[in-house]
């Protein structure tokens, strides 16, 4: 019989509702830098705005948009630390707790493989029935066991690409094809400023999990070489925020580049998060 950890699950519970419910400290800053540098009206009084309800939703535990999102689980495993199959059923039952109590909207799908397809049985009411996305797990050299919760929203989603890019042994050819996805992507996407996540690994998960891991370790006043390149170049096109021209298509971009394989391909993983990702909050167990 399973045995759930009490203390596990309330953490989870709490670190779901503040992923759901709030910035971090460094995107309120890059937020009111943006606000500062913008010299169009419309995109900077969209950009207080936003700024605004995070701090009202932060303040109530209130989602910050009404797409509350799917639970993307992290966790971070130092040499020492130990993870048994209770922890992570622990980790799964806050994650349902978490979702009842923020709540989240009821997005899970009943029936089988072809119904759900369809969505010909339609949802559960319970918002808690929405399962968390497969859990990445990552060794780092901090003694520790640290769970870090995303919740991904629809609209990123449906604007995301992971394919193959021919690199030509050029950097520069990955970079425009990148920056060029973005450009449109981000011009679709409606819900900008945008923060642009990157994968570049040797398949499609490899690629996917660096994109996950780069929203994880990002930060929004650390920007490298390349990072800061996208970020200016997509800017350029001044789609600004909720596309209203402006200064500010994206406030950063996170990017992670992995392991590569003597090949002609790279494959890469590009989502351009909305106003409000990445929804993120962490808590060492």
């Amino acid at each position: 019989m399973m045995e759930y950890n009490q203390n596990i699950i309330d953490k989870i519970c709490d670190t779901l509702v503040k992923a759901g419910s709030s910035f971090l400290g460094d995107k309120k800053k890059a937020y009111s830098l943006a606000i500062d540098k913008e010299t169009n009206a419309h995109a900077k009084w969209v950009l207080q705005t936003v700024l605004q309800n995070a701090e009202v939703a932060e303040k109530t535990h209130c989602p910050l948009c009404d797409d509350t999102g799917i639970p993307h689980i992290l966790i971070e495993i130092g040499p020492n630390a130990v993870l048994t199959g209770n922890t992570i059923e622990s980790i799964k039952e806050g994650v349902y707790q978490g979702l009842k109590k923020l709540p989240g909207r009821p997005m899970a799908v009943k029936g089988d493989d072809k119904q759900r397809i369809s969505q010909s049985e339609g949802l559960y009411e319970d918002s808690g029935m929405l399962a968390p996305a497969p859990i990445l797990i990552q060794n780092v050299k901090d003694d520790l066991l640290k769970v870090n919760i995303l919740m991904f929203g629809g609209g990123p989603e449906i604007r995301s690409h992971t394919h193959r890019v021919f690199h030509q042994h050029k950097v520069e050819t990955v970079v425009d094809q990148i920056v060029d996805w973005a450009k449109e992507s981000t011009a679709q996407l409606g819900c900008t400023p945008s923060t642009l996540a990157v994968g570049i690994g040797r398949t499609h998960y490899e690629a996917t999990s660096l994109m996950l891991k780069a929203l994880v370790d990002g930060a929004y006043d650390k920007q490298s070489e390349l990072e800061q390149e996208i970020t200016n170049r997509i800017n350029e096109s001044r789609v600004g925020p909720l596309g209203l021209g402006g200064n500010t298509t994206v406030l950063a971009t996170f990017m992670k580049v992995g392991p590569q394989r003597a090949s002609g391909v790279r494959i890469v993983c590009v989502r351009p998060c909305c106003c409000f990702e990445p929804r993120i909050a962490s808590c060492v167990l």
